[in-house]
């Protein structure tokens, strides 16, 4: 159907050309589009290119700052962990674990973001501080969330295997190596909450397991009648908030 209305779209347009050739009128002009490359006449256009290109790679790299940067690591983690241990295959879908994921991760990181909005982003704007000194003031509440997270001995992993000498406080640590510490220190934490979740329904599903054996009903499936169990226990318990309370404290 798509195929057949562009198809008819041009045969009107060329319809449309045609009569307004015969007619004498002026034909229809297309505007055409050229990219080019020209020398460089001036130090500052050079300056202004790297800086696009900078600003290109920065735009690329942001949803791996999102991810890496954030609490958004944890909160998804421990969201796949429920749905694999409730057993609901796709329920919630992908996209709601996502999105779900990235607004807790904009509720948790607003005071964040608001400290670099004020510290660096509006002085910047204002033109009352300097490029370099606005990217060090926006670095520094991230780096400062980052530090409370990570986990000592994670830190010290990676700052042995960046062979670097030993900092003497914490303005010290490389941005480059305390991020994968704090990713890393994230992933840890995210598996032992979700170990936590996993308890309740795995002791389900072994009751629902041992009764059905009990039954002599070895051929039918525990999964099957553990599920409807599985969700009513967790609305019971109002699962949501408990699990949603908790991430949101773990970053207090």
């Amino acid at each position: 159907m798509r195929t057949k209305a562009f198809l008819g779209a041009l045969l009107v347009i060329l319809a449309s050309l045609t009569l307004a050739a015969t007619a004498g009128a002026e034909p229809l002009s297309i505007p055409t589009v050229s990219v080019g490359m020209g020398k460089v006449s001036k130090p500052g256009d050079v300056a202004v290119v790297l800086q696009i290109f900078f600003m290109m790679t920065v735009i690329s790299l942001a949803p791996s700052l999102l991810m890496m940067t954030t609490s958004f690591t944890r909160i998804v983690v421990v969201l796949s962990f429920l749905r694999s241990a409730m057993g609901t295959q796709q329920a919630p879908s992908n996209q709601i674990v996502v999105g779900l994921s990235l607004f807790l991760t904009f509720f948790i990181m607003a005071p964040v973001w608001q400290q670099v909005n004020t510290q660096a982003l509006q002085p910047y704007k204002a033109q009352t501080i300097s490029q370099e000194e606005a990217i060090k003031r926006g670095v520094a509440p991230i780096r400062k969330f980052m530090l409370s997270q990570v986990r000592e001995k994670d830190l010290a992993l990676f700052l042995s295997l960046s062979k670097l000498p030993r900092p003497r406080n914490a303005d010290d640590i490389p941005t480059l190596t305390l991020i994968p510490a704090y990713v890393v220190s994230e992933l840890k934490t995210a598996f032992q909450i979700g170990f936590l979740v996993y308890i309740p329904f795995l002791v389900l599903d072994m009751v629902v397991a041992s009764v059905l054996m009990s039954m002599g009903m070895m051929m039918l499936p525990p999964v099957m009648i553990s599920l409807p169990f599985k969700i009513l226990l967790f609305v019971l318990v109002d699962g949501w908030s408990l699990i949603i309370g908790s991430l949101v404290k773990s970053f207090g």
